[in-house]
């Protein structure tokens, strides 16, 4: 199981070794205080031998200072090992997602993957610091005071013999009744932040439609089942430091009561009674350490259980296999396509089929709900055909990288995404390469360049997160501007000429044509004025194709068509 983070651990080999060194050291040194203490008392304080006094305080003053330099080297090197390695799988885990196909996003959910990346990671990486500082020094204090007052007087140590054991059984209970229930309150804080993104991303519509009071109970609920679980989390391990107080306190009550007739036997000296005393008082701190040690692992084993879930998810659209793209006239065929969602039953898509040339426009229209954008969604392989095959350049995309086969894509997407940043940043799309005329092309192409020289700073001005300070119009051009500055052979255009005016709109699709003679385009629109000029035009209806032909071909043999057209005018 913890194979999957072993290589984030490895670069950090030599904080394992030092930082357990230097700990172990400062734990041999503290089991020597108490015997110390006990030759002070015999030999010194009963004595009244005020020099030897002196000395065994100053020898325990500098055993102290080196046991603090001690701690101190250790506590560096778990800062170093758990933050590098809390970094390290972070950056790991946001890798290993990236690779993960949209099903299996899906699958996970968003808000649960957030969480993973980070709650469950910051669990781990509290493990690692007190894997450093704590699992050596605590063991070697508990199993050197026992061997320590084995060694002054056996009989009296059997109580540590005794009370060892009692404590971890009560451990073995309460680790066995909190373990199962860590997984389950990580799943309700997953549940938690779903309704608490859902509500804040859709504040707007929920004061429009004055449900704040619903949106309050449902995150109201979220938030009690969370609290719930926490406190029958909390009923359990909450026991585990008043166990251990209550099963030490205990021994050293006995210690007390049979020491005195130890002392009187003449076995013992006083200074061993102290020395007892302190090596019970190591154990019971130890203990307590322990406890919460306990707790600490059980959270991050659960942690660890649902980030190995997300490692050990392979991709099942494999990111970097593939042959070279190479060009052919028929760019994109789609051959008697099939697509259902994982869990559905009935397809989505079904029995599509359609050829495109280099340099054509294909237009796909239908009733909200009829497969447009997940057929779109097929060609870069966001998902993949349950059946039948999608051809780019002669060669099913299965065959491509998917690094190569979106390197040829452009994809303006039916909500346009953008980032904080400026105007420019958002339209090279992280590409460095691009020059400045390249992102002035794209943008007036997507007749994006009126508004943006309008703004301060122009192709400098600042874009605020998911576009904020910008129009619906104008994160759309800007998106289909990104799609075009990538120079792809096919250009995907999801819906995104809804929030042009038909003016704009009419403007772009032309200087697409003139701008863009080679490149190939897929329209999804609603609007028939989007798609009524493209080489095809793809009818859907419930997912299965209605018409295929041109704009006149389908009014005159396409009832669907007819309809759609006829609605729009009218």
């Amino acid at each position: 199981m913890f194979h999957n983070i072993a290589p984030y651990l490895k670069k950090y080999r030599k904080q394992f070794i030092v930082g357990p060194t230097f700990k172990l050291l400062e734990a041999i040194l503290e089991l020597t205080i108490p015997v110390f203490m006990s030759y002070m008392v015999d030999y010194g304080i009963l004595r009244h031998d005020a020099g030897y006094i002196w000395r065994t305080g100053g020898l325990m003053l500098l055993i102290i200072a080196v046991g603090l330099s001690s701690a101190i080297v250790c506590q560096y090197s778990a800062s170093v090992a758990s933050q590098g390695f809390g970094t390290a799988l972070r950056s790991g885990l946001f890798s290993h997602m990236q690779r993960l196909s949209f099903s299996q996003i899906d699958r996970f959910g968003t808000d649960s993957l957030t969480n993973r990346v980070t709650n469950d990671v910051n669990q781990l990486q509290l493990a690692v610091a007190m894997v450093i500082r704590l699992v050596i020094r605590a063991p070697f204090i508990c199993i050197g005071s026992i061997v320590a007052a084995l060694l002054i007087d056996w009989k009296l140590a059997l109580i540590f013999v005794v009370a060892v054991p009692v404590f971890v059984t009560v451990l073995a209970v309460i680790m066995g009744k909190t373990f199962p229930l860590y997984g389950k309150r990580q799943q309700k804080l997953d549940r938690l932040g779903a309704t608490l993104r859902e509500n804040i991303a859709g504040v707007r519509v929920i004061r429009a439609f004055a449900q704040e009071d619903r949106q309050q109970e449902a995150f109201s609920s979220a938030n009690e089942d969370l609290t719930g679980m926490s406190i029958q989390v909390a009923r359990f391990s909450n026991l585990l430091n008043p166990a251990t107080t209550l099963i030490m306190n205990a021994g050293i009550l006995a210690i007390l009561w049979f020491s005195g007739f130890r002392v009187d036997a003449g076995a013992l000296t006083q200074g061993q009674i102290i020395a007892f005393l302190n090596y019970m008082t190591q154990v019971l701190a130890t203990l307590i350490v322990v406890a919460n040690l306990v707790v600490t692992f059980t959270k991050a084993y659960a942690s660890l259980g649902r980030i190995n879930e997300v490692l050990e998810t392979q991709p099942d659209i494999p990111f970097d296999h593939g042959e070279p793209f190479t060009k052919t006239k028929a760019i994109l065929v789609f051959d008697q396509v099939e697509f259902s969602y994982p869990g559905e039953r009935e397809p989505v898509l079904s029995n599509v089929s359609f050829s495109l040339m280099a340099g054509e426009t294909l237009g796909i229209i239908g009733a909200t709900g009829s497969g447009k954008t997940t057929l779109l969604n097929l060609i870069p392989r966001f998902y993949d055909a349950t059946k039948g095959t999608v051809f780019v350049c002669g060669r099913p995309v299965r065959d491509y990288s998917l690094q190569e086969l979106r390197g040829m894509i452009g994809l303006s997407p039916q909500r346009t995404e953008l980032f904080s940043g400026t105007v420019e940043e958002n339209i090279r799309g992280g590409r460095e390469d691009l020059s400045l005329d390249a992102v002035k092309r794209a943008a007036t192409t997507a007749q994006a360049t009126a508004f943006i020289e309008a703004m301060p700073g122009q192709f400098g001005a600042a874009v605020e997160r998911g576009g904020a300070n910008l129009s619906g119009g104008q994160r759309q051009r800007l998106g289909i501007a990104r799609a075009l500055a990538q120079e792809p052979a096919i250009l995907l255009l999801d819906d995104s000429f809804s929030a042009l005016d038909y003016a704009t709109d009419q403007r772009l699709r032309a200087a697409l044509r003139e701008n863009c003679p080679d490149m190939t385009v897929v329209i999804v629109s609603q609007r028939v004025s989007a798609v009524q000029t493209a080489d095809q035009i793809l009818v859907l209806s419930d997912g299965q194709p209605a018409g295929l032909g041109t704009h006149d071909e389908l009014y005159a043999t396409c009832q669907a068509y007819r309809e759609i057209v006829d609605s729009q005018e009218k």
